[in-house]
């Protein structure tokens, strides 16, 4: 995972609740869609910039916004003075260096939280910051870029798929945490299928890219891991402290999704543990090989030692020496080097 960059150095010396965008710029053109529904309608459509999002009049008793790409201060200082958020609030959303957290206020809750994908060639995790506003009657989203992951949402409001149109905003931002939630499943299981395919090149042919290889996936798993262990505490805190938001039938539903969470924090546990010890498979592997070439190099020079040693002696300036004086000399002392040679050969492949 990239560390994102933190120019925080734009905001010393300024108030707080001072509006300055920090972080990357990941959409160039804003984009804000307004849901408005009922239990018997629904009403979608596009609005043109912050202006008329901050104009627009609901005809049903519960308003889903969703913004992406904004970088303006003057745009959600009018989206902030409209629905009368802390200045606070308004900061953090244009900060999207943010770790996943959880503000209350008094008819309102604003909640950090991030989406992953990944990517492959280098593997790394990309991460995106999600701010949601949950008021009693309405609930504004703010991401980054498009993306898809809230698309499941729309669809069943679309449909009239389950109780999400009569229910109020908690129901709806259930579903949101849910589907962000859900999507997590998705890069455990990528990065899972990566470990899968690495430990098959680690066993089959391990080049010198795989230390590599190794260290990006184990820097992917601890880095997601540590930024995903806010999320347990988040969900936690919302049936506990901040249960007079949700109805009684909403709490059953935010336990499931901190269930889901628990599983995910021990999935990545598991991922960790499982990158440490590929980097011990793959420095036994390499150790193993090495030893192999190592004993044949040594089988070689031991078979070959005997015949070194003949001809060492047979080297040495003497007058009178066995075979040196006979036509057949030379062919004696190759051949009995030869047999030499054979009975080593034939010692060693009995004891492999």
């Amino acid at each position: 995972m990239r560390k994102p960059k933190k120019p925080r150095s734009r905001k010393a010396g300024l108030p707080p609740g001072s509006l300055v965008h920090i972080g990357e710029i990941k959409t160039a053109t804003p984009g804000i869609s307004v849901l408005d529904f009922g239990p018997a309608a629904l009403r979608e459509a596009g609005m043109p910039d912050a202006a008329a999002l901050v104009a627009y009049r609901r005809e049903n008793s519960t308003l889903w916004g969703n913004v992406y790409g904004l970088q303006d201060a003057a745009d959600l200082a009018a989206i902030g003075a409209a629905f009368q958020w802390h200045p606070l609030v308004l900061e953090d959303i244009l900060n999207n260096n943010q770790r996943q957290k959880i503000d209350a206020y008094d008819n309102y809750l604003y909640v950090v939280l991030h989406r992953y994908e990944v990517t492959s060639e280098p593997l790394d995790v990309v991460q995106d910051q999600i701010s949601l506003v949950i008021g009693p009657d309405y609930l504004l989203s703010f991401q980054e870029r498009p993306s898809q992951t809230f698309e499941p949402v729309r669809q069943r409001l679309r449909s009239d798929r389950g109780n999400l149109r009569a229910a109020a905003s908690d129901m709806l931002s259930y579903a949101l945490i849910d589907a962000l939630v859900d999507s997590y499943f998705a890069v455990i299981e990528q990065l899972d299928e990566y470990s899968e395919n690495l430990e098959a090149d680690i066993l089959e042919r391990a080049g010198p890219q795989v230390p590599e290889k190794i260290h990006q996936f184990k820097r992917c798993v601890s880095q997601l891991r540590r930024n995903v262990y806010p999320l347990r505490e988040l969900l936690g805190s919302l049936h506990r402290e901040h249960a007079h938001f949700f109805g009684p039938e909403i709490q059953i539903y935010l336990r499931d999704v901190y269930d889901h969470t628990v599983h995910i924090v021990e999935s990545l546990d598991d991922l960790r543990e499982l990158a440490t010890g590929l980097l011990d498979i793959h420095l036994s592997t390499v150790s193993n090989r090495v030893n192999l070439e190592v004993r044949a190099l040594t089988v070689v020079a031991t078979i070959f030692m005997p015949a070194s040693l003949l001809a060492g002696i047979f080297g040495m300036n003497f007058h009178v020496m066995p075979w040196l004086e006979r036509p057949a000399g030379f062919y004696y002392a190759t051949g009995l080097m030869l047999v030499i040679a054979a009975i080593m050969l034939v010692l060693f492949w009995r004891r492999r």
